[in-house]
Order: structure tokens, then C-alpha cells, then sequence
């Protein structure tokens, strides 16, 4: 999508996701206006002095739980990108209603606040951990996901759609396992959870990419899923540090051996769109948008699971990745 002369409000614009957004709009687009929001002034003031001189970003420090400092943020804005999270699962658990405050009542927040401003398209961050959630991280997104697509049905009478694309860990982001066990290598040792473990694969880049395809073709109420390749965690370790032994050390609270993007009963709504799966909308009720995107319905019983996923990573290609 030419986001040219387009105004976009991008929330937690400072985090992995943040930083790789930003610099794929200073790059491609440079008749854009980006909005920065985040809570953080520190990140802030670190994105300014990377990109120096930019008169492409505006600076907002606010909090996505204050609906008041929100709708006026976006104010003027054409596209929102609502990447702004708790997701750290242990800081969840602990910290149980705050992580509903800022991944339920702020996704709540970002629907209203797109319709009474006049948004034309908000697309949402979400993740593998809201399917079948074992954790509140999970319960959290989910409970976003039904947020941001039902939202459409209050934006029925406006010009506001709003979408979500969900993926699962992004490859190097803050918190993700490859700078652990680069931290683990220089300590000399290093830990896995499960033998057994698998994860979906996808960079940065990738997941910028599938928040481009959503913005260039959501019509609203559509979760946008990326066919991706998996992995397992032993052979990420092994490429990593391959003289290394590995310990073991069991499976944590909330944590799931395999990663599943897309459910059984989902796939009964979900179209093959070529490079990604759309689970759409179970439950239309904004009856004057009548049109789906197009696509191969999937076959009965159909699971998007890590463990069972077509496309594998080797050990080879993760060297080659990891070291890239």
C-alpha cells in the first residue's frame, strides 16, 4: 500500500516491532507522517537520535490505558498500528489486572478512540498465545482479538475497519530465545525447556511484512496469519552452539511445547489467500460490508500447528540465519 501523504498512530513504537516499523516507513515512504506512541521517553528520545533530522515522526508519550491522551494522539490519523503490550507471560502472571489494563481495556480504548477520530484502518498486533491460551498473556489477546474484530460492528456506520494479524515469536525481539542463548553461550552454558519443543519462525521483517499485506487489503474483521516455516528449539541450540552440551530443564508455568496459529474449529472460517491464511470474521454483523477477501477454503479438520507444520527449518539453515 502506498502510504504516502497517510498519517499513521503506531502504539508501543519503541519496542522490536516498533523500531523495524519505523525504519520500513522512513525508508519506503517518505511522504508519511508517523506517529510514535509509547510510555517510554528514554526509547523515545533513543528512536529520535536514531533517526536524526526526521520530520516524518511525531513523538507521543502516553499510555494506552488513557483513553483521553489516546484520542487526542490520534487526532488527523488515517491508519493506526496498535503493537502496545504486556507480553512478558511471567510479568503477567504477577501482575494479573495489569496486563488486562493494558492488552484488554487498551485494545478497547484503540477501537474507540479510531471510531470517534475517524480512523480509516486500525490493524492490531496479536499472537499464537491467544489461541487455546494456557496463560494471561494469552487470555489477554484473545480477549483483544475479539475486541478489535467486533469492533467492527460498532464502526458499521462509520468509515473505520479494523483487522489483527497474529503471529508467534518474532525471531531476535527483545525477550525471544535467540539473544538468550547468546547470553547463555557467553555464560557458557545453556538451557532448554523440552526436547520436543517447536516454534513457528518468522523475523522482523516478515512480520512487517504481513502488517503491510493487512493494511493493503483488510476489509475488516480479518485476523491475517503468515505461512512461515517451524523449528525446533534443540536444533536452534545446536546451531547456535554446537559444543555445547544442553541442559534440560522442564517446561515453565504457561508455556506450551507447540505453537498453534490456526484451530480446527477456526479453520471452518478460514481462507488460504496464497502467502497467508485469513480467519474471517465467524460473526459478521456490520451488515453493510458484505464482501470477504478470496481464497481456498481449508480442508476439514485443518490445524496451523508448529509440530505439524510442512515447512522445517534445518539446523543448517538456522546457522545460516543466526549468523546473518
Amino acid at each position: 500500500m502506498d502510504l504516502d501523504g497517510k498519517t499513521i498512530l503506531l502504539t508501543g513504537a519503541t519496542g522490536s516491532f516498533g523500531n523495524a516499523f519505523v525504519k520500513r516507513v522512513l525508508d519506503r515512504h517518505p511522504g508519511a507522517t508517523l506517529r510514535v506512541f509509547s510510555r517510554d521517553e528514554l526509547k523515545q528520545s533513543e528512536m529520535q537520535a536514531l533517526h536524526p533530522n526526521r520530520d516524518q515522526l511525531r513523538f507521543f508519550i502516553g499510555d494506552v490505558r488513557n483513553r483521553s491522551r489516546l484520542t487526542r494522539a490520534m487526532k488527523g490519523a488515517d491508519i493506526v498500528i496498535h503493537a502496545a503490550a504486556m507480553k512478558q507471560v511471567p510479568a503477567c502472571e504477577y501482575n494479573p489486572f495489569e496486563a488486562v489494563q493494558t492488552n484488554v481495556l487498551g485494545a478497547q480504548h484503540i477501537v474507540d478512540a479510531a471510531i470517534d477520530t475517524g480512523v480509516e484502518l486500525v490493524v492490531a498486533l496479536s499472537t499464537d498465545k491467544a489461541v487455546n491460551p494456557v496463560n494471561l498473556y494469552g487470555a489477554t489477546k484473545l480477549c483483544e482479538e475479539k475486541i478489535i474484530i467486533q469492533g467492527n460492528a460498532y464502526a458499521a456506520g462509520s468509515g473505520t475497519r479494523l483487522s489483527c494479524v497474529r503471529y508467534g515469536n518474532v525471531v531476535g525481539s527483545r525477550g525471544s530465545v535467540v539473544p538468550l542463548f547468546r547470553q547463555q553461550i557467553a555464560e557458557g552454558r545453556l538451557t532448554i525447556t523440552d526436547e520436543r519443543m517447536t516454534r513457528f519462525w518468522i523475523t522482523l521483517d516478515q512480520a512487517v511484512d504481513l502488517v503491510d499485506h493487512a493494511v493493503t487489503n483488510s476489509l475488516g474483521g480479518e485476523i491475517f496469519i503468515p505461512k512461515i516455516p517451524s523449528m525446533r528449539v534443540v536444533d536452534l541450540a545446536k546451531a547456535m552452539a554446537p559444543d555445547l552440551p544442553i541442559e534440560v530443564i522442564g517446561i515453565r508455568p504457561g508455556e506450551k511445547l507447540h505453537e498453534v496459529l490456526i484451530t480446527d474449529d477456526e479453520s471452518r472460517h478460514t481462507v488460504d489467500a496464497g502467502s497467508v491464511f485469513v480467519v474471517l470474521p465467524e460473526h459478521p454483523w456490520w451488515s453493510d460490508r458484505t464482501q470477504s477477501i478470496k481464497g481456498e477454503p481449508l480442508s476439514d479438520g485443518f490445524v496451523y500447528a508448529s509440530n505439524t507444520n510442512t515447512e522445517w527449518l534445518s539446523p543448517e539453515d538456522l546457522a545460516a540465519i543466526v549468523d546473518a
